[in-house]
Order: structure tokens, then sequence, then C-alpha cells
């Protein structure tokens, strides 16, 4: 069987899908009535081995409402060649008719047929031309997979020799390229082979690995390149590639921020990250493969620092949800979100430490279905990271995972030659990654029982191997949601099982049933069930409570006395949840402010060094949308309200920050003068993180400033306009030109600086950071605009200081 092919690509005349309807009125189209493919809709499948793609309909990231799978095209010599064409439309599998998802239906015929009770015989119902009749698909036998699979299982070794060969071909080739991140773990899937016929390939691949180098997207692709590095050094011990990969460690450390964090370039030279920020899913790689270089033999204070920072960041969210996009909230809304969960659950058990690697590898195991299927931009990193995720909890739990999910989307996915071309979620057009190659990524799910690389098991897990009922057990934890319908399966649950798994130690379980709790019509309120949960040993439970209190809102206010006490519990995240849930209560639990508040201004501790609890203190008090103290500061003590202020102001995040501009309005400026000197800082200098929101403070304090006409808001108004975050820039022009015209005709003296930000928008702005060339002509006249107004200035407002303020 040739690796290498040509395509099919007839199409039969009576189904051409040359004219479709516009993507905005997609609906599921009857391929046997004559209906096209909607217009732009140019996401389809690989149909396991048959040879053959195919197009599904898909709403709201699932496929099932279809009932038809239309053939693509068929690649010459595969197994579908002769019995399949393009223009045919498959309508079931085994002499039955789709009837819940076609594309798991046709995964899991696919699965049957490999097995030696399947004979390799793929059973399909296939429309033709007007005509329907079962055909069969004749596919090579592999066997089934293993209850423990991919371990112990004979039919994931055929698919990994299968795979390493025709990879091993591909890269041979001269003109072989890839994204880099792909390229890593098409190697790093060679060399977890253990065959020393790879290993010239290997090489190969290494030596351009230490050579590499990257501007754009830095954040991503060097983790992957360092990981090569790493693993290829430990495992043969050439000390060729030690200067590349000390120059990209040295890189990678140099380039994150100043709290510990990547976004989707290296840091500015002030620490702080451009763009949207900092991202995890870069990061937690970064991280990871920082940890394996160490081991490869890099030493370097950079190094050390850089591992050690991001892990104060990563560790926070043990057992509170899964690892977020940035610096944000635990994600409790499915159980991995890009991978994050199962990168996370590797990078902690390299270094070794229980109860990180343990929670993270059942959330990644938990994570199937639906769930798994989906991700930002795509679900590239949410299938990539799956396997090594929830491998750290031992091989019942891969079987389990491979049998609920991983079985059938495997073995659709693994094209007739073995390789594995990335099949992307659910939906009408392809995601950013639709072009890469997941032959890599796939392999090395399957050479995990070789545990020839660290990435794949060298160094044993640092978590417990789970039994067969836990395994099953969490699988059952991730059940119950879907994209289309997030509540339906949870809304069935009795009021008395909605209890139990208000008590899980899965925060994505607890949250789910603390929403279908408080949708329960007709049943006796669930307060004083949720007020004796209060009191209960486990922490997990008393969060439970507090998040369903949380949605309960005001009705849940004879738990105040109860949530008070749960304030001085030892455990952060129990108190950031009874917070939460006294804040959405409002009037009823204002009785608690004094603690609130207090508790806000002791900031950084030993144990929360990032000072998260005063990070959730600051949106449960301050927080324009729904903060105790948002509206009104009637009663409240001045001096505790500003002593939590000024801490505040200092917090890392941008987004905490942002939450205290709400009382700049609701203050006099007497009444603020004594914290003036704080707003001030807080408008000059931009957070360390939370970057993506790190306007909202310092525009606010320009506005203060400019409304009272504060002279030292002049000049830094002045220079706000060019060193604005870029990101919706055009836009907030305008508000800062407007604030620095309220100082009058003082205001010509910052005439030089806006003239050099007019330059720097017109010729350099795009050069030096990619904003939109248009735009930054725009925002040059906007603000050449604003001199001419700001030079026929004659009034002088009488100009007010911090310093004679303070």
């Amino acid at each position: 069987m040739k690796p290498y092919f040509k395509t099919v690509t007839l199409i039969s005349l009576a189904s051409a899908h040359l004219i479709a309807a516009p993507a905005s009125q997609i609906t599921n189209p009857d391929f046997t009535q004559g209906d096209p493919i909607p217009e732009r809709a140019n996401q389809d499948w690989t149909l396991g081995a048959t040879g053959a793609r195919g197009w599904i309909y898909s709403h709201r990231m699932e496929t099932t409402q279809a009932r038809q799978i239309y053939v693509n095209n068929v690649d010459k010599q595969s197994p579908a060649d002769g019995v399949l064409e393009a223009g045919d439309v498959i309508l079931g599998v085994a002499d039955k008719a789709f009837s819940y998802d076609p594309r798991t239906e046709l995964g899991k015929a696919l699965t049957a047929a490999e097995s030696n009770a399947g004979k390799g015989e793929l059973s399909l119902i296939r429309w033709r031309k007007g005509k329907q009749e079962n055909v069969v698909v004749k596919l090579p036998v592999l066997g089934s997979y293993s209850p423990t699979a991919p371990y112990n299982c004979p039919k994931s070794a055929r698919i990994l020799k299968q795979g390493c060969e025709s990879l091993a071909q591909k890269i041979s080739q001269p003109r072989y390229k890839a994204n880099p991140v792909t390229r890593s773990l098409n190697a790093l899937a060679l060399l977890a082979s253990g065959d020393p016929q790879y290993l010239p390939l290997v090489k190969k691949e290494a030596a351009w690995a230490s050579d590499y180098s990257a501007q754009r997207m830095a954040s991503w692709y060097y983790g992957y390149v360092i990981m090569l590095l790493s693993e290829y050094h430990m495992a043969t011990g050439d000390d060729s590639v030690l200067p590349g990969l000390r120059r990209l460690s040295l890189e990678a450390s140099n380039g994150q921020s100043i709290v510990g964090s990547w976004g989707h370039k290296f840091a500015g030279s002030d620490g702080r990250l451009l763009g949207y920020g900092m991202m995890n899913a870069p990061g937690v790689p970064l991280t990871t493969s920082l940890v394996l270089a160490r081991k490869a033999g890099v030493n370097a204070p950079e190094v050390d620092l850089a591992i050690d920072r991001s892990l104060k960041l990563l560790r926070f969210y043990t057992g509170k949800g899964s690892i977020p996009y940035g610096d944000h909230a635990p994600w409790i809304q499915t159980h991995d979100d890009n991978g994050k969960n199962g990168m996370a659950a590797v990078l902690f058990s390299l270094l070794g430490e229980t109860q990180p690697t343990k929670y993270f590898s059942k959330m990644s195991l938990a994570c199937h279905g639906n769930e798994r299927d989906t991700g930002h931009t795509g679900n590239f990193w949410n299938m990539t990271w799956a396997m090594p995720g929830v491998v750290q909890s031992g091989p019942q739990a891969t079987g389990a995972w491979m049998h609920e999910f991983g079985a059938w989307y495997y073995d659709l996915a693994r094209r007739w030659d073995g390789t594995f071309p990335h099949q992307g979620p659910p939906q009408m057009k392809g995601d950013s990654t639709r072009s890469w190659d997941s032959t890599g990524a796939y392999l090395i799910a399957y050479a995990m029982p070789l545990k020839n690389i660290m990435l794949t098991g060298k160094q044993p897990s640092a978590a417990p191997a789970l039994s067969i009922k836990e395994a099953q057990s969490i699988i059952i934890d991730g059940r119950g949601w879907t994209n289309n319908n997030r509540y339906h399966a949870y809304d069935q649950l009795s009021m008395p099982h909605l209890f139990e798994r208000l008590t899980s130690w899965s925060p994505v379980v607890r949250e789910r049933a603390a929403i279908a709790i408080t949708r329960r019509k007709g049943e006796p309120s669930p307060v004083p069930a949720l007020m004796k949960m209060l009191d209960l040993p486990s922490v997990e439970a008393r969060c439970g409570a507090c998040q369903a209190l949380v949605h309960l809102r005001g009705k849940a206010a004879p738990a105040v006395p109860a949530l008070r006490k749960n304030l001085q519990h030892e455990d952060l995240w129990l108190r950031i949840q009874a917070a939460k849930a006294l804040a959405s209560i409002g009037d009823a639990a204002m009785v608690a402010l004094p603690e609130l508040l207090t508790k806000l201004a002791e900031g950084a501790t030993e144990k929360d060094p990032r000072a998260m609890e005063q990070r959730y203190l600051s949106s449960a008090l301050f927080s324009s949308r729904g903060g105790m103290l948002s509206r009104s500061l009637d009663g409240v003590d001045r001096d505790m309200l500003f002593k939590a202020v000024l801490a505040g102001l200092q917090n890392q995040d941008g987004r905490a920050r942002g939450a205290f501009s709400s009382i700049y309005n609701q203050l006099s400026y007497d009444e603020l003068k004594p914290i003036l000197p704080a707003i001030y800082e807080a408008a000059k200098t931009p957070s360390p993180s939370g970057i993506m929101f790190c306007d909202q403070i310092r525009m606010a304090g320009l506005e203060l400033l400019a409304k009272n006409h504060v002279s030292e808001g002049i000049e830094l108004t002045a220079q706000y306009v060019k060193i604005m975050k870029p990101h919706a820039s055009e836009k907030r022009i305008h508000k800062v030109l407007a604030f620095l015209k309220q100082y009058g005709a003082h205001a010509q003296k910052t005439i030089p600086l806006l003239e050099d930000a007019a330059n720097y928008f017109e010729k350099d702005e795009n050069r030096t950071n990619g904003f939109p060339a248009r735009l930054g002509k725009q925002k040059a006249q906007n603000v050449r605009d604003a001199i001419k107004e700001i030079k026929a200035l004659k009034t002088r407002p009488t100009l007010k200081s911090i310093k004679t303020s303070s």
C-alpha cells in the first residue's frame, strides 16, 4: 500500500456542489434531493481508513442534527476506491440509517470493522444518483482496543508502527516543511517509538530545531521546539544541540513577563506583555519545555526564575477549574480548555508534584465528547494534550477514556496510510489550524506504553493510578453537557442527586448542579439545605453551596451569617466563593463589608503571592457589574475604604484595578484627595498583568484628573495618546484627546508630544506593532485635528495639583 497517492476528483453531475446558499442562511441539506453544500462551508472530515473524505452538516459545534455524509473525494488505490466516489452520499452503517450523529456512528463502525470479529468489513448504506444500496469497504484488520488502550494493546502498537513508517517517509522528503509545532511533534513521535532506524531523521530535525528562531508567534513555537531538543538530547546524548537548546531556553525565559506569563509574543522591554496579554495555551508548554531543558542540562538562573514564576501562576488553578485562556478566573464550563489541563498534568508530573498532577489529569479524563471536541480557534490543542493528560492517571484511565470517546474519534481521524490530518471541531468552516498535520500528536498518544521519552512516561507519573471504578466514575462526571443543550441532562436529575453532585471533586460538575438547582421550579427553597452544606467538613461541598448561592442572588439572604463564617476559613478559594456569594446577595450582605474590605487591604501573602484573593474581592466589591459598592458608598467607613482602594490599585491584574474606577464618580474631589497620588500612579503605570483590561483604570484616572483640572494630568494625558494599548485605540483616542482639551490653553505645551504621536501613528506604528496602517493614518489625522483645536483654545481654567491636594 503506497502512502503517497493521487486523489480521485470525480464529482457526480447529479450532486455537483457548485451553487450554494450564503453562509448566513445555512440549513441542513438533503443531498438525495440535490441540495448543495452551503456556500463557504468548507469543513470536511477524514472518514477513517477508507481513503475517503466527507462533508457533514454541523450546528452549534455538533454534528448530531446531520443524517448524511457527502463524499467529497476518494484517494486512488485506497480501500474505498471503486466502492465510493465523489458525489456519493453515505446514509448509514451496518444496514442501519444514521440516527444520532453520523460522525460518531461512522467512527464506531470503523472501530468495529477493524476488529477481528469485524473481519475488516465496513458496511455502508450508499446513495448514488437516486439509487440506494448496501456496500462494503474492505479495511485491514487491526484488532480491538484493549481495556487499557493504548497499554497492552496490539491494535495501538500496529497503528503506531504504520503511522511512524508513513511519517518517516514524509519527513525524509527533500522539501519537507511544516509548522514548527507539528514539525516538532512529528519528530518527537519518531523518537518516542524507540525505533533506531528513525534516529537519523530525528537528528536532522533536531539540527533544524537547534537553529530555529522566530519573531512572530514565538511563544507558541518555542515551547515545542525546546521540547524536541530536550528530549532528543536526553535520549541520545548528542551534545551538538546543546548550544541551540540553551539559546532558545534563555530567549524564552527572558521573553516571559514580570508576573510569569507569556502571550502571542515575548514580553516587551518593560517586562509587560503586548497585544492580548497573557495566554496559557503557549505558556504552559513553554514552562514544560523549560523544565525539560533543565533536565537536559541547561542550568541558568534565568530558566529557574521563569519556571518558578510560571508555577506560582499555574498552581493557583489546582482544584478550582480548568486553566483559563489567560490571567482570568478558572474556567468552569468544561473539564478542559484548549488542552491546558492536559498540559498542566504533564508539567506537574515532571516536577513530581502529586496534587496538581492528580487534579489536572482527572480533569483531562472527564473531558470527552462535545467537551473535548471544541476549543478556542479550534480543537488541535484539546486533542493533542488529551492522552498526555489522561495517561498520568494510569492504564485504567486511558482505557476508560478511549472506550468513551478516543477510540472512535482516533479511528475516524486516521487515514488509510496511517497519518492523521487535523480534523477540527464540528463547525461549518475549518478552524485556524485546519492545514496542520496532527500525525505526531496522535502517534505520541499511541507511544505512551513504550515510555521512551519524558513526554511518554519515561519518568513515572506523580499521580496514583486510578482503579477501573474510579476511572469510570470520572468519565461519568464528564457526561451531561453538549454545546447545543447545556442544561438538559442536569435538569432531569432529582434534587437529591443534584445536591450530591454539588459536593463533587469537579468544579465543573458543581457549577452544572448549582445552575440546575436554581433553575428548578416548584420545589421548596434550597437555601436551608445549602446553609447546612456550608458547615460540612468537605471544602468541595462548601464551595458547591457557595456556587449555588451565587445563582440564587437575593433569595440567598438567609445564608449571610453562614457565608460570613466561611470568610474566615483557611481555604483561600472557599473564602473567595463565599465573598462572591455575598456580593451576589446584595444589600442584605452589607453587614459583611468590614471583613471584606479588611481582607482586600491585606494584599499578597506567602500563601497567596499574586494577591488572587484581593483580585476577586476587588471585583466582588467594586465591579460596575454588580459590585457591592459600585452604586453607593453611603455609610462606608472612609478610612477602611481608602486602605482597600490603595491596596487594590497595586494589584497585578488590570481588571482588578479597573474595578476601583466605580468609586471615582461617587466621591467628590475633596473626598478623593487622600488617594489622588495613587489614582495618578494607576493612570501612569500599566498593570503588569491583565493587559487586555489595563486601560479601564488608566482612562478613568485621566478623566478624573482632566475633569478637576489637575496639572499633573496634562502631560500624562498627552503621553498616553501615543502609548495607549494599540487594540481599539482608534476608538479610544477620541476620548483621550477630549480629556486633554478640558485643560484649555494649558494643553498647548503638549503640542510637541502630540506632533510626535501623529508622526508615529502615520509612519512607524504599523512597523513597530502591526497596527493596521489605515487606522494609524486615521489616528494621526485625529491628533492633528486636535492640535488645531488646542492651538485655538483661549481659556485657562484654574489648575489644581496633587502635591498641594495631598
